[in-house]
């Protein structure tokens, strides 16, 4: 009787973990202490499998430190579940501590230290350089115990490596990789699409099809994402044409609002609209895309129109759907429209600004002249002011030239964005026009100091389905002169447009 009850409940306990259904998990608990089998090591490792799953790690803790005798399996749920909750700091304690009784890891234990290497260094609070010097460490152990030919450990090097903003090693990672499945595929492309490389994204992607691997919803919302941050409209239009002819993907909500925000990127906010038109089931998310694109564009009375639309369909706006409209409101002037919404969130639906709902009102404020508001805004919250919200009051303070607050916003960005060279210029486009040059001078140095330099601006075009590159001050291209002096026939004709000389 009690081995059959051991193994009934050890099955039951394994069908709460994916529901997360933390009180069945107590009574099921309860149960195995009133039968007195706790002391079966397999119900021990599901009762903190259950209480690791749930989110609850009190008790998956309590749990563990009362096995006798904890396997190998127990300290990987342990030391998983903490990265999963954020807790990377403390994994990698408990790791330490794994380490000292004698044990050592396996390819299951390492994809979680290489999350908590990379959690820890893509956070920010200084202990990135450490964190990555870690996960190199941790790198060059796979490769001596010869674990590196497992794909999912693969990929959780990878991805390691893409978030620490180590491109290349990720990539040399993925190319040595033995196996690759679309799982790795889809970090690549991702990884490509988040730094901004789009032509290695969309190239990652056609080497992917020429290899026979079959994409899913993730590899297509990353191939959309690279195709609106780099503006190719025709690539982003065959990905839609793919996507029409796949019934799956056509009915996906992700990709829908994957292409509702491509075409708003690449100009398009028409085609973003009929999109949400033609989608089989609106969600949130699609309302809030929308309304920023709509935002984006500079046609915030539209975006407030969709507002009230989404409400008169029955959906309660969340903390991103405020973000959004509060950026509306910044981008087209809705000075007190902007302030309402901002109120309301508390009043009206119980959501606590956070630091992204304080930039955008802030950058709202300030734009439109409130600066000394702005400033009485960041002084009243309750948490401590961010990189966004101080950016956006040293932006305002360079379209308004207002030297005082400017260089109280540059100060404290200095303070948290060291190596940001755009705050330093900036700055120094503040103290230009309001013709102060010693100070110009002063910033300059203190960015050579600190080897800083400036990020050219860039704009693209696409001609003939590809996408031609322009930088700032770049002369490289072969027909840079012929492309100036048409550019000056085109300017001195907007100018000038009744002089035939």
């Amino acid at each position: 009787m009690s081995k059959y009850s051991a193994i009934a409940l050890s099955s039951l306990l394994r069908t709460l973990v994916p529901l997360c259904a933390i009180k069945r998990a107590k009574q099921t608990h309860l149960q195995i202490l009133v039968r007195g089998i706790l002391h079966s090591l397999t119900l021990q490792t599901d009762l903190l499998l259950a209480y690791s799953r749930c989110g609850h790690l009190h008790y998956a803790r309590k749990v563990f430190d009362e096995m006798p005798q904890p396997s190998m399996h127990s300290w990987n749920i342990l030391i998983s579940s903490h990265v999963q909750n954020s807790l990377y700091q403390h994994s990698l304690r408990l790791f330490d501590w794994f380490l000292k009784l004698g044990f050592r890891p396996d390819h299951f234990t390492f994809p979680s230290l290489f999350r908590a290497c990379a959690g820890i260094a893509s956070g920010g609070g200084g202990g990135g350089g450490w964190c990555t010097c870690l996960g190199k460490s941790f790198h060059g152990w796979v490769v001596k115990v010869g674990f590196h030919g497992y794909v999912v450990l693969g990929s959780s090097i990878l991805d390691f490596y893409a978030k620490c903003g180590e491109l290349a090693h990720a990539h040399l990672v993925f190319v040595e990789m033995p196996v690759r499945d679309v799982v790795v595929w889809n970090s690549m492309i991702s990884s490509f699409a988040q730094a901004g490389l789009w032509g290695e994204a969309l190239g990652c992607y056609r080497e992917m099809a020429g290899e026979g691997v079959e994409v899913d919803s993730r590899t297509v919302s990353s191939l959309l994402s690279a195709c609106g941050r780099g503006g190719d409209l025709l690539k982003g239009k065959e990905i839609h044409g793919r996507i029409a002819k796949d019934v799956a993907f056509s009915e996906d909500a992700v990709i829908g609002n994957c292409l509702i925000d491509m075409y708003a990127k690449c100009g398009y906010l028409g085609d973003s609209q009929k999109v949400f038109e033609n989608m089989p089931g609106f969600s949130l998310v699609s309302w809030t895309t929308l309304i920023s694109c709509y935002g984006v564009h500079g046609k915030g009375e539209e975006a407030l129109v969709l507002f009230d639309k989404m409400k008169d369909n029955g959906y309660r706006p969340n903390c991103v759907t405020f973000t959004a409209i509060l950026a509306s409101c910044s981008h087209s002037g809705l000075i007190d429209r902007g302030r309402k919404f901002f109120n309301s969130m508390t009043e009206d639906y119980g959501i606590q600004p956070s630091v992204e709902h304080y930039a955008c009102l802030v950058d709202l404020l300030g734009r439109f002249g409130h600066i000394e508001e702005a400033l009485g805004l960041i002084k009243t919250m309750p948490e401590k002011p961010g990189a966004s919200v101080w950016g956006a009051l040293l932006g305002a303070c360079r379209m308004r030239k207002n030297v005082e607050i400017g260089e109280v916003a540059a100060y404290q960005l200095f303070e948290l964005e060291a190596g940001n060279s755009s705050n330093y210029v900036a700055l120094c486009s503040i103290y230009e026009s309001v013709g102060r040059w010693d100070d110009i001078l002063r910033i300059r140095q203190r960015m050579r100091e600190l080897g800083l330099v400036k990020n050219p601006g860039c704009s693209w075009i696409t001609i003939a389905g590809k996408v031609h590159t322009f930088y700032q001050g770049d002369t490289s291209h072969a027909r840079t002169r012929m492309v100036c002096e048409a550019m000056d026939k085109t300017i001195k004709k907007m100018i000038f447009p009744l002089d035939n000389g």
